[in-house]
């Protein structure tokens, strides 16, 4: 009896797709522990909760970074949750399809490989986030046609032309929406002494962040701690204050999609002018942020209609077209005895 899972084992978010049932799970890729005896507390969304409100012994970590993986055991513990959270068990051995950076070392891989033979997978294969997209988004991959996928996550942002089924140009920078978060909690404490948590400053973001100027800007409200006087405060930060902050981050997502453009061959690069560039990942849906790499490029900037499931939605049609679609999988399978 076998159970087969696509995961999209992200930075920011964990999706899971199970095959003939569709997205099953998708929650932020945080775990809560007790440090002191090692017992998992939380996972996923009741895990997120507890960012910058735990007691000492308690430590809500995010087990990748960049989009690799920074702590091997968290890791593996992970996805062990997660196969259970799927049903799977060891009377449901299962075929496991996980999305990885393209950008990825063999060293990363081989964790990743192994964290889910450990974790109790029968095989597991492995597939490129870039490529995934373009298949979540039903681009036309098998045709002689340039196709641009610019995947804007959590730690990494990839921008890949692909074309006949394979990636003809690459591009990817470990900039990416914690980049973004990082930027706006620098600058708050620099420009006005305050410090502000990691959720804070991405609820700023969402707020009022943009990476082009938008029709319906206001500013917005900041409590955060006085670093002076260690009491709370409250600021009101604009969004050309933002846009500012996160110059830097914006421009190497501008600059990645330029460098990728550069390695396109002229008769695929023509087609991206009908065709356009195709903005995927949680990141890619920053206000303004179509409209600044349209206005860099000269290039139309779609963004598609499920950014965030994107990507695990490709891998779930790789796993119910698994004989027709097996070829884009990376390398051979880890078959795990």
């Amino acid at each position: 009896m076998t159970k087969d899972l696509a995961i999209d084992l992200g930075t920011a978010n964990t999706l899971v797709y199970s095959r003939g049932q569709g997205i099953i799970l998708n929650e932020p890729t945080v775990i809560a522990l007790n440090s002191r005896t090692q017992d998992v507390l939380a996972m996923g969304h009741e895990a997120w909760q507890m960012i910058g409100r735990t007691p000492g012994y308690i430590v809500a970590v995010r087990p990748l970074r960049g989009g690799a993986i920074t702590d091997f055991e968290i890791t593996q513990r992970m996805i062990r949750l997660l196969f259970e959270r799927a049903g799977v068990s060891r009377l449901y051995r299962s075929r496991v399809l996980i999305c990885v950076p393209s950008a990825i070392t063999h060293v990363e891989q081989r964790a990743v490989l192994e964290a889910a033979r450990r974790a109790g997978a029968a095989a597991t294969f492995l597939i490129e986030q870039p490529m995934a997209a373009a298949i979540g988004a039903r681009l036309p991959i098998h045709e002689p046609l340039g196709n641009m996928i610019v995947d804007v996550g959590g730690g990494t942002t990839e921008v890949a032309v692909i074309s006949l089924g394979g990636i003809v140009a690459l591009e990817a920078v470990r900039v990416g929406s914690f980049d973004i978060d990082a930027a706006i909690q620098s600058y708050v404490r620099r420009e006005y002494g305050i410090a502000v948590g990691e959720r804070t400053a991405e609820e700023i973001k969402l707020a009022i962040g943009s990476a082009a100027p938008t029709a319906e800007e206001f500013k917005a409200e900041v409590r955060g701690r006085d670093l002076m006087s260690g009491l709370p405060k409250v600021i009101v930060l604009s969004p050309e204050e933002v846009r500012d902050a996160i110059e830097e981050q914006t421009r190497a997502i501008c600059d990645a999609v330029i460098s990728a453009l550069a390695q396109t061959p002229p008769e695929l690069a023509q087609d991206l002018i009908m065709n356009g560039v195709h903005l995927v990942g949680g990141g890619g849906m920053l206000k303004g942020l179509d409209q600044r790499i349209s206005k860099e490029t000269s290039l139309p900037v779609h963004l598609v209609d499920a950014p965030l499931e994107c990507v695990v939605l490709g891998a779930g049609r790789c796993l119910e077209s698994f004989d027709t679609l097996k070829e884009m999988f990376m390398g051979k399978p880890r078959e795990n005895r």
